[in-house]
């Protein structure tokens, strides 16, 4: 892997957890850009989790590996310059992502809940209900005597961005 990454400097071994982070590096950038930039993902969002969490665990044995730019040293969500932040009254708080979409990744998900819950191997099943997920923007609306007052973005879940005047031009969005 030769070029920008590496102009002037000899590339990495291949194979090498350096050649691996910087190959991880590139393939995360591309496919958030797909994502985010062009809304034309091409891989699923478990997929990007699964090289995302390769690329910290290669950083977290190396941490001389860990680069300015790597996408696991990127802050989501802070505050936008130009909004006003708005501190939520309550977390909005994030899902933990899932990666293992095998029968194995259930039993694994369904014994991690079950102990978060107290639950004894010989108590009942835990009934769970699934829907396919949808990214997007989570909005914080918060209306007060029933007339919205104020949209705020997650931000990074305590404090989000004040996003009122353009929420009010959607028309699926009650004002009152």
């Amino acid at each position: 892997m030769t070029g920008d990454l590496f102009d002037g400097l000899e590339p990495p071994p291949p194979g090498s957890p350096e050649a691996r982070a910087a190959e991880l590096r590139r393939l995360l950038h591309y496919h958030a850009h797909r994502y985010y930039v062009l809304d034309a993902p091409e891989i699923p969002d478990a997929e990007y989790d699964r090289l995302f969490q390769e690329l910290q665990a290669i950083e977290g044995e190396h941490p001389e590996l860990r680069t300015p730019d790597s996408p696991t040293q990127r802050v989501i969500g802070q505050v936008l310059d130009g909004l006003m932040p708005v501190r939520h009254a309550v977390p909005m708080l994030s899902i933990q992502t899932e990666t293992d979409t095998t029968a194995e990744g259930a039993i694994a998900f369904d014994a991690r809940v079950r102990r978060e819950l107290g639950l004894a191997p010989d108590e009942p099943p835990v009934e769970y209900a699934a829907e396919l997920k949808f990214d997007g923007l989570a909005i914080n609306l918060r209306y007060e005597r029933g007339v919205l007052v104020q949209a705020a973005t997650r931000g990074d879940g305590e404090t989000g961005e004040d996003v009122t005047q353009n929420i009010r031009t959607i028309a699926q969005i009650p004002l009152r």
